[in-house]
């Protein structure tokens, strides 16, 4: 095995090349194999934009944003989209050049080499597979809420529809709050008991047994699951319609939330602007880049593009400007409307504002917008992960039967229901905050080589959607006022990185400064490119994607880098047992049949 060969970068002729190709019946690649269906426009691809930005982030997650950051949550959300802008041009500019299936995968492989390459296809397991846990466990709970919550006389529904609680919760969520009950009722803290450990224990005294086992699943988590994953499966036609109504459906409700919401904004809860200072909305930032998360995916749809050089480019950039504009009069709506305070541990912010407000037929409409909401994000991750798939088995790296194309549907029907299973069971028992973390740090992952990719393909030439700009001044300059700021006006932030005192007590001075790993890693990394923008005068545009994503990776804590690393690790073993092996580029260079 030579070093050189894990960095050995595919041509962007030969990737446009292979795209034409599929595996026959006997491994080979040939030319009259099924392909997949041209149906997707301009307008079609914003809709998958905002289908998967606009999700759990706006419906939930911005709570506690707003609670942390208060009424400023607003700029958190301005610079987030600042972050994801200068990723979304050189995404841009990537689909330009490549307009092939597989998003940051395959432009990691024309720009960065193999070993590169297939780091970001493992790493958007992550992001699509893992993180649709997160939004499957994020709608089974909205849509159980929902069900609980609804009337309708002429039907005899007049208490809501409840769904047992062990068949709507994952497994050690009931396990740790019955735990929790018992050991706050065994101490005498009954009065510290909450309403969602009384859930937990509910589901786990009621819960069937199987031998010893209690069956506690997250049932509509899963139907739901294998709802969308069907849908895929028969075709981007179909989902292109799906998603075109339900995107409809979820701005308009947007629209309107904001429009009411607006009558009943006071501005006294503007003030204080920022209670907890720019710390208090910087912890925010896992939660608002939640929100952001997807509109990548669409350009895994670029063999199904019409004109994928010039409408994937734009599908993004039009999501993501209108997405911003909605998320951020949302943050101001809300934050208008009750004080940032009433968001602490609030699971549904927007229901819970019009709740207060007294608008109650409002918070109903909220509910049913959020289950349709999160559905779309469903829909696109789904149908993002298995076009990653087909575009690393076409590789190689990857057994061929995952880019197999249905002969009827045109779709990669294996990696579907693959993709399926993988995002279905795990739904069942996992907890959702364990997933949240890990997908942000995995698609900021993403976005930092996509830039780093750019950086290396264009150069001084510049492009179409990143055009050349020298950064020899401008970083430099940036990076001397932003360490001056801090050392004259933010000693703390300097004490707080040096300083080894424990923060926790009982811990050591070791543990105190892991948790400021990251950090040091940011500095140490962006001095080095500060120093290279100088030498080398690096495009400026690609620059600040890395700086701005890398400082947000920075934001997620050492554990989450931890488990992204070892996460990491475990797919070089697998690259190292299969892929090296079995990559096309490899067969070629060792005179072997591709495909076979």
């Amino acid at each position: 095995m030579s070093f050189s060969n894990l960095f050995r970068r595919k041509p962007v002729d030969l990737i446009q090349k292979d795209a034409q190709l599929g595996f026959g019946d006997h491994g080979e690649l040939e030319r009259d194999h099924p392909h997949l269906r041209k149906t997707l426009g301009v307008v079609d691809l914003t809709a998958f934009g905002i289908a998967a930005i606009i999700g759990a982030g706006i419906f939930s997650t911005i709570g506690s944003a707003a609670f942390n950051g208060g009424p400023a949550v607003a700029f958190l959300f301005v610079f987030t989209a600042i972050a994801c802008a200068f990723s979304a041009l050189c995404y841009a500019e990537f689909a330009s050049r490549i307009p092939v299936a597989g998003s940051a995968y395959t432009y990691a492989y024309a720009s960065f080499g193999e070993l590169m390459a297939w780091i970001i296809g493992w790493d958007l397991l992550i992001e699509y597979a893992i993180g649709n846990i997160a939004v499957a466990i994020s709608w089974s709970d909205y849509f159980t809420g929902l069900l609980a919550g609804l009337r309708f006389e002429p039907l005899g529904i007049t208490g809501g529809i409840h769904i047992p609680e062990y068949l709507s919760m994952d497994y050690r969520s009931a396990s740790k709050g019955f735990a929790a009950l018992g050991e706050l009722t065994a101490s005498g803290k009954a009065a510290e008991v909450t309403e969602s450990m009384r859930t937990a224990a509910a589901a786990w005294e009621g819960a069937p047994r199987l031998g010893g086992l209690r069956i506690i699943c997250d049932l509509p988590a899963l139907a739901i699951t294998f709802l969308i994953t069907a849908l895929v499966y028969v075709g981007i036609r179909e989902s292109k319609r799906a998603s075109n109504i339900m995107v409809a459906m979820k701005v308009g409700v947007v629209l309107l939330v904001i429009g009411v919401g607006a009558f009943y904004v006071n501005p006294a809860n503007w003030s204080p602007f920022a209670p907890n200072g720019l710390g208090g909305v910087l912890r925010g930032v896992s939660a608002v880049f939640f929100a952001y998360i997807g509109f990548d995916a669409i350009t895994t749809t670029a063999e199904e593009c019409k004109n994928p050089r010039r409408d994937l480019p734009l599908g993004m950039i039009f999501s993501l400007i209108i997405c911003t504009v909605l998320y951020i009069a949302i943050a101001l709506v809300l934050t208008g409307i009750v004080s940032y305070k009433e968001f602490e541990g609030v699971g549904d912010p927007l229901a819970h504002a019009f709740s207060k407000a007294g608008v109650e037929w409002m918070a109903g409409i909220v509910a049913v917008s959020a289950v349709v909401a999160i559905a779309t994000v469903l829909l696109v991750f789904q149908l993002g992960q298995p076009r990653i798939w087909m575009a690393m088995s076409r590789d190689g790296l990857l057994p061929k039967i995952f880019s197999a194309i249905h002969p009827r549907y045109k779709t990669p029907w294996f990696a579907t229901i693959v993709t399926g299973l993988v995002v279905a069971i795990p739904s069942l028992f996992m907890n959702l905050t364990e997933v949240t973390d890990l997908t942000s740090i995995g698609t900021l992952f993403a976005f930092v080589l996509v830039s780093g990719g750019v950086l290396i393909m264009t150069g001084r030439e510049g492009g179409r959607y990143v055009p050349y700009v020298s950064s020899r001044y401008i970083i430099p300059v940036a990076f001397v006022l932003v360490w001056g700021f801090i050392l004259l006006y933010r000693p703390e932030v300097w004490n707080y990185l040096t300083s080894l005192a424990p923060e926790n007590e009982g811990e050591g001075a070791l543990a105190a400064f892991s948790h400021k790993i990251p950090y040091w890693v940011f500095v140490i990394l962006s001095t080095a490119l500060t120093v290279l923008c100088f030498w080398k005068r690096l495009s400026l545009i690609p620059v600040l994607g890395l700086l701005s994503c890398g400082y947000l990776m920075t934001e997620l804590g050492i554990t989450n880098w931890i488990r992204f690393g070892l996460w990491l690790a475990a797919g070089l073993v697998i690259y190292f047992l299969y892929g090296y092996r079995h990559s096309n580029l490899h067969k070629r260079e060792e005179g072997e049949p591709v495909g076979g």
